[in-house]
């Protein structure tokens, strides 16, 4: 894998990730476009995205918000199909939680749909939810990492 990570900064960068965003959690899972995209879509001081970017093709994306004093939340973490088990997941949410790291956070906290739950446990985080919940008519649990 000789993939690239992105830090979003430009318009241009975001739609790519909102492209990989619509086709995963839109049009596989079928979550309603309205439940996927919100205020933190932006470019801008309150949401980080990121790419991974691999031979010039968007083939993951992932963002990261501020969850509450010291905690971020990584949120629509998304691969491309035809590019999963492939560790390009991995490599975004280990980039992800780099640049909390960076920016002060000493949390990371997660909602995972419950079929990637032990690909979030292989990473080292941890189910803290009391049980499963719903998320736009998914099954979710909601987990936390040490950064």
């Amino acid at each position: 894998m000789a993939a690239e990570i992105v830090h979003v900064t430009t318009d241009e960068q975001l739609q790519m990730g909102l492209d990989i965003r619509k086709k995963v959690f839109v049009e596989e899972q079928k979550v309603p476009v309205e439940e996927e995209l919100d205020e933190y879509d932006v470019v801008g001081d309150n949401a980080h995205h990121m790419l991974l970017v691999d031979e010039g093709i968007p083939v993951a994306t992932g963002r990261l918000i501020y969850y509450k004093a010291g905690a971020a939340k990584m949120q629509r973490i998304a691969v491309h199909k035809a590019y999963r088990s492939k560790g390009y997941g991995r490599v975004l949410l280990l980039a992800l939680e780099e640049l909390a790291r960076e920016i002060g956070l000493e949390a990371s906290i997660l909602d995972a749909q419950c079929h990637a739950e032990e690909f979030y446990k292989k990473l080292g985080y941890k189910v803290i939810s009391q049980e499963p919940f719903y998320d736009a008519g998914i099954l979710h649990v909601r987990m936390e990492k040490a950064l």
